[in-house]
């Protein structure tokens, strides 16, 4: 039924202040960036100031860049894209406003917090429990405002840009809430729940997925919004759009493990993440043909309209991403990028391009519509899009050419395979120095585009007035008969055959023998009949489909449903497995307290960020490293420090290779121990003292998480710690290196002499 019409006002100044901020907060990931970049060049960039180094600001880059700039941007496309598509005001203006202030703390502790070395030690996922309890808080906020607006809406059907703003909020907070879980040591430490294996893959189901659900399907639903708003014609295909959508998040979950490839990591799980990250290619590569297509009516205007322009580079950036992914998840091509800057290049694609380049086209569409003025200058947004676009070829070009010569030159071999070509690591890093500074420049360039792009919005609009949007709606009142209830929604033909599918998949895939065969047979059988089934009922599918749009929860639940199942089967089963069962032919001792101390300080230090502690199973890794390494070596480690980059050698068998000494030099002036090392210096080391109040306590927690130490006493704890320490310092003193025993270079290198010689070998003698 028709009701009276009414008018309704957005709130807009929301979608400003998120933009606003996005725009700072991209200016200060940025400069962050180049600063972290010319780190790598020139060692001195570091300071000699503990809050400035690299392992500490880079950290702070990732944060700043994901959840302050692009986190920023895209609350800014969902608020104000949301109340146009469900023609209503945001539920409400408080929940909105602690939403928007909220955030911005969480963004300034975070940028307090990790300088001082306030850490958790694991990529993304860095900040401190404090403040992880802010960002689920934060988020429930965003997620109570987003549904409560869905609940009071005046269009029936939910539009595919919610589709994918559903998944965001549902999947994030997923995410965050089970890789976050930890227990506090005090107000601002805490252990992770998980451990060595459990942490990496839980951590890399998280990481990959933070990039997949908040950095791609939250901008996938702006671009099905503001896309067609800006080429002026409706999407190419909304049934590509609906294959995208749930295709996509259903595999996306799966990937994670491509990150662990080669590793200790089961095979299983690799091999599962290699096939699910191939499929990948599908609905990505939709959604990038459904916007390039959406543009076909506007390439006229690309030579002049910087708006498409922003918007066409974009999409074909998450098309190459999206691309260059699963081709980094192939085995063969992965034992070459991993560890390299490769890596680094395909991430700042993604970031850069498709992030970057659908903030800019948004913001400059935005301008004009939020403050009811032009923009100031087209000419200067048009060389914003070339500065952009030069600078970020510059640096994925310098990130390929760097990351694909440092891997041949690690996996190069001489005399028939048994012989390093290049055995020192340094070799590696000289030769890739003029590309690594070239990245700088190409990030400068971007930046300085960037930086354009804020003076042309700030000219355009200072001095405007502010103006919120309006529309004239008749509500509607919705039948019984539209609304799909959960019940309808699972009883029905496209649930049935997706799920007996996709239950005869994993049959196929988690067994062998005769059941293999037999669920391989059953998933093709069932498909076909799926397809025949829709050839024939297609138009009872599609009315199914449209009545599941008009009913929120269901549709969530479906969502929820999609993207938990790939989490639950991979994380589960090595959740289950004993720990002790995963020690193989090795069994790890504990770490002293000592030596525990010291690995917070290593952790403290970013350490991880330039180096690995795991050799793969890759000849060229064990002839430089040592034997490859196992899982039982690293069931007690919270968090587990596999790492994802080797700027430096890997670090897993660094212990007992050279004495106390020559960790000292090395801590204190790196360059004396290895000529052209682009390590910081490190004097706090032989400044700050351990902490030996808080061991106690970090022992108990590690305890209770199930790592066997015995039931000391805190004295006991102490005073272990202690005489250990007065035992390295006794031994330097011998070698002309005279420091307090109770120093935290001596902590540390109990630690790092501590690696590679805490596991038992269990296997039968020759």
């Amino acid at each position: 039924m028709q009701g009276h019409k009414i008018t309704i006002e957005f709130n807009d100044k929301i979608v400003r202040q998120f933009m606003l901020a996005s725009i700072l907060w991209g200016i200060v990931g940025m400069l962050v960036g180049v600063l972290v970049a010319t780190q790598l060049n020139f060692w001195q960039a570091n300071f000699n100031t503990a809050w400035l180094t690299f392992g500490r600001l880079r950290p702070l880059h990732t944060n700043a860049v994901i959840f302050a700039f692009v986190g920023n941007m895209m609350f800014a496309g969902v608020y104000y894209s949301l109340q146009r598509l469900v023609k209503a005001r945001l539920a409400s203006d408080f929940l909105s406003a602690l939403h928007f202030w909220g955030w911005q703390a969480i963004i300034v502790s975070a940028a307090i917090t990790l300088p001082l070395g306030l850490t958790r030690g694991k990529e993304y996922a860095e900040l401190i429990w404090p403040i992880n309890i802010a960002v689920a808080v934060i988020w429930v906020v965003f997620a109570v405002n987003f549904f409560w607006t869905l609940a009071k809406r005046n269009e029936k059907s939910l539009y595919v840009a919610i589709w994918f703003y559903i998944a965001t909020i549902i999947t994030v907070a997923m995410l965050y809430i089970v890789n976050h879980l930890s227990i506090p040591t005090s107000w601002v430490h805490s252990y992770p729940v998980f451990g060595g294996v459990q942490d990496a893959l839980v951590q890399w189901w998280y990481g990959h997925n933070a990039v997949a659900f908040f950095l791609t399907t939250p901008i996938l639903g702006i671009m099905y919004y503001f896309l067609p708003k800006a080429a002026g014609r409706p999407i190419y295909s909304y049934r590509w759009s609906v294959i995208h959508f749930w295709s996509l998040v259903f595999l996306y979950i799966w990937a994670g493990p491509h990150h662990l490839l080669n590793t200790a990591l089961p095979n299983w799980l690799q091999m599962l993440g290699v096939t699910f990250s191939l499929m990948l290619w599908a609905p990505s590569w939709a959604g990038m043909l459904n916007g390039l297509l959406t543009l076909r009516g506007a390439w006229d205007r690309l030579r002049t309209d910087p708006i498409i322009k922003f918007f066409a580079a974009g999409v074909t950036f998450y098309g190459m991403a999206t691309f260059e992914g699963p081709l980094l998840s192939i085995k063969s091509v992965n034992a070459l990028a991993h560890y390299t800057d490769w890596i680094v290049g395909h991430v700042h694609a993604g970031a850069l391009g498709w992030n970057g380049f659908m903030a800019a086209g948004m913001f400059y569409w935005l301008v004009p519509r939020l403050w009811n003025r032009p923009l100031y200058s087209t000419s200067l947004a048009n060389l914003h899009f070339w500065l952009g676009t030069f600078g970020m070829l510059l640096y994925v070009g310098a990130m390929w050419a760097s990351g694909i010569s440092q891997g041949l030159m690690l996996n190069a071999t001489i005399e028939g395979g048994t012989i390093l070509k290049y055995p020192n690591f340094i070799e590696t890093l000289n030769a890739i120095r003029p590309l690594m500074l070239l990245r700088v420049v190409g990030g400068s360039l971007y930046l300085v585009g960037f930086m354009i792009m804020a003076w042309n919005i700030w000219q355009s609009i200072r001095g405007a007035q502010t103006v919120n949007g309006t529309i004239e709606v008749y509500p509607e009142a919705h039948t019984a008969e539209e609304k799909l209830s959960v019940r309808g929604t699972i009883a029905n033909a496209p649930i049935v055959y997706t799920v007996i599918t996709a239950g005869g998949a994993i049959i196929w895939m988690f067994t062998s023998g005769w059941v293999n065969i037999l669920g391989l047979f059953g998933t093709v059988a069932v498909a076909l009949m799926a397809f025949g089934h829709y050839q024939t009922r297609g138009t009872k599918w599609g009315e199914w489909y449209d009545r599941l749009l008009m009913n929120a929860l269901p549709f969530t639940v479906l969502t929820f449903v999609a993207v938990a199942a790939g989490g639950l089967i991979q994380i589960i089963p090595m959740i289950l497995v004993d720990r002790h069962l995963q020690t193989e032919d090795r069994v790890a001792e504990i770490y002293t307290p000592l030596e525990l101390a010291g690995r917070d300080i290593y952790v403290r230090e970013g350490c991880y960020n330039c180096h690995s502690q795991m050799i793969r199973t890759l000849v060229p890794d064990v002839m430089r490293y040592g034997d490859y390494s196992r899982l039982g070596e690293s069931i007690w480690d919270h968090p587990y420090q596999w790492g994802s980059k080797r700027t430096g050698p890997d670090l897993a068998r660094i212990g007992g290779r050279y004495n106390h000494a020559w960790h000292y030099d090395h801590m204190l002036d790196p360059r004396s121990i290895s000529t052209g090392s682009n390590m910081p210096n490190y004097p706090v080391l032989t400044q700050n003292e351990t902490d030996y109040a808080s061991l106690a306590r970090k022992v108990s927690v590690q305890r209770t998480l199930g790592v066997p130490y015995p039931s000391w006493s805190d004295t006991m704890v102490n005073t272990l710690a202690r005489e250990q320490a007065k035992e390295i310092a006794r031994d330097l003193q011998a070698q002309g290196r005279y420091v307090d025993a109770d120093k935290e270079i001596i902590a540390l290198t109990a630690y790092l002499q501590s690696l590679g010689q805490k596991s038992t070998s269990l296997a039968p003698p020759r």
